[in-house]
């Protein structure tokens, strides 16, 4: 356990990051899944759609949180986009 207040003050931000963290990380994989899902089930449209709301997840993720390396965030990107336009 922290003894000065620093470490108090330092644990209890560690805490809130983590949180926040956690929450982005989970709304970007549901994102991401729902992209997945939509491809398997051949729906164009839906993929398409879910693709558009989880650019910003994605890019969110990589810019000032540092959670994905901005070159695995735009690869993750470019393999999803590939897989919609091969739908056609």
């Amino acid at each position: 356990m922290a003894n000065s207040a620093q470490a108090k003050k330092r644990a209890r931000q560690a805490d809130k990051r983590r949180i926040n963290n956690v929450t982005h990380r989970s709304a970007m994989r549901s994102a991401i899944k729902n992209i997945l899902n939509a491809i398997e089930a051949g729906d164009k449209a839906a993929a398409e759609s879910a693709y558009k709301s989880a650019v910003p997840l994605i890019d969110s993720n990589a810019g000032k949180s540092g959670q994905l390396h901005k070159n695995a965030a735009a690869r993750q990107k470019s393999r999803l986009n590939t897989r919609i336009r091969a739908m056609a």
